[in-house]
């Protein structure tokens, strides 16, 4: 049998890739006043935004699914095409409790969209999120920068206000609808670039970091600029453009923070700083950045759990409460699932027995989203009452989150 550290090394091994170590990312974890991580967590791969580290679960045999039993299941219509389901299941590692938003795009006056503030690093409880948009239930979004910006670091397209952020090389598996009603689970490609210096390449829109040596791009709704945070607290061969009406206006080697976005403002780092002093103030810069057209709404996520109904996930080793966000062809639904964790009446799942979860509720393909105390589900009480929080958030109340997914009905 393996023991703890043994797991911990293989998890390592096999999720690193896929779980967001890579050099697009904030650091994942902030030492403490020493300078040192907390106790367990130098050796274990970051699967949620808060960076906590999950409880290890029993090993099982390989090959062999534990065999689930499920209780205490209620459920109620919400609006029409829109249902909400709750259930415990357990097996050989212990009770978890599961809830499930059922939703119907086909159905006249149901459908998706992307939940967030008014500027892209703000954050928020998913209640309030899903309140601006009048939605009638909804569940957190994807991995965000918990520990500085409280930006998101993937992919954000909204309906009414078009593409938000994104980053070029990282973060890029996302759920997304089409104009055609089309459902997707994928990796979506980010374009980004100056017109007039296609040498100078653009790796990361509105994001909570400049890639290092690279140039990343800022806008109104990003909000304000912010200083140093986005390039890692490197101050030097740093470098500021700002671009109004497709002309450069200002440039400098100091980056400010606090002042408010007008047009856009492109920040390099190293050789990106190098790139930008090449853009004179008056010089033409038609600044652009897009995903494809054909998107309404995107918001990323993290591993995919299903592929064509295969399980795609690797880690079953951490437990956490988890989010996930699925898609049954056979039926016509999307899947939104949160599953409790870190409290004794639910013990949270490994994205493996995630997989395995959303392939029962009969997704053929499902994506992780961001999990641990961010994972939030809402929605209308029985008889269509407020909107309330309808799991157990492991912080004990609801953590403030940068994006999440909404459901609007009429």
């Amino acid at each position: 049998m393996r023991t703890r550290t043994g797991l911990a090394l293989v998890a390592l091994a096999l999720v690193a890739t896929s779980v967001g170590l890579l050099p697009d990312d904030p650091a994942p974890r902030s030492p403490d006043a020493r300078g040192e991580l907390a106790a367990g967590e130098e050796d274990q791969p970051r699967q949620t935004s808060d960076g906590l580290p999950g409880e290890i679960a029993e090993d099982l045999l390989p090959g062999v699914s534990p065999r689930v039993q499920t209780s205490r299941a209620r459920s109620w219509r919400i609006a029409p095409g829109v249902r909400y389901r709750r259930f415990e299941q357990s097996d050989r590692r212990g009770r978890y409790r599961v809830h499930v938003v059922s939703v119907r795009p086909s159905v006249r006056g149901v459908r998706l969209d992307y939940a967030s503030l008014a500027k892209v690093p703000r954050r928020g409880r998913l209640t309030r999120l899903l309140r601006r948009d009048d939605a009638v239930a909804g569940v957190n979004g994807g991995f965000f920068d918990i520990d500085d910006t409280g930006a998101p670091l993937g992919v954000g397209r909204d309906r009414q206000r078009g593409f938000l952020h994104a980053a070029k090389y990282t973060w890029k598996n996302a759920f997304t609808t089409s104009r055609t009603g089309g459902l997707r689970i994928g990796p979506v490609t980010m374009r980004a670039g100056i017109e007039e210096h296609p040498e100078i390449e653009v790796t990361n829109v509105n994001s909570p970091r400049v890639r290092e040596g690279k140039v990343g791009l800022y806008t109104r709704d990003w909000g304000s600029t912010s200083g140093y945070s986005i390039t890692d607290g490197q101050r030097r061969r740093v470098r500021a453009v700002h671009v109004e009406d497709g002309r450069v206006v200002s440039r400098s080697s100091r980056l400010t923070s606090g002042e408010a976005i007008t047009g856009s403002v492109l920040v390099g780092r190293g050789p990106g700083a190098d790139q930008l002093a090449e853009l004179r103030v008056g010089s033409k810069a038609t600044v652009t950045a897009s995903i494809p057209d054909r998107f309404t709404f995107a918001i990323s996520g993290e591993t995919v759990l299903l592929r064509h109904g295969r399980i795609a996930a690797r880690d079953d080793v951490y437990l956490h409460p988890r989010t996930a966000v699925g898609i049954d062809r056979d039926s016509d639904r999307v899947l939104l699932v949160a599953v409790d964790g870190r409290q004794s009446f639910s013990r949270g799942l490994t994205l493996v027995e995630l997989a395995r979860l959303m392939r029962r509720l009969g997704a053929e393909a499902a994506l992780n989203l961001d999990g641990g105390g961010s994972t939030t589900v809402a929605g209308l009480g029985r008889g269509r009452k407020a909107l309330r929080v309808l799991n157990s958030p492991s912080d004990g109340s609801q953590r403030p989150i940068p994006d999440g997914i909404a459901v609007l009905a009429r």
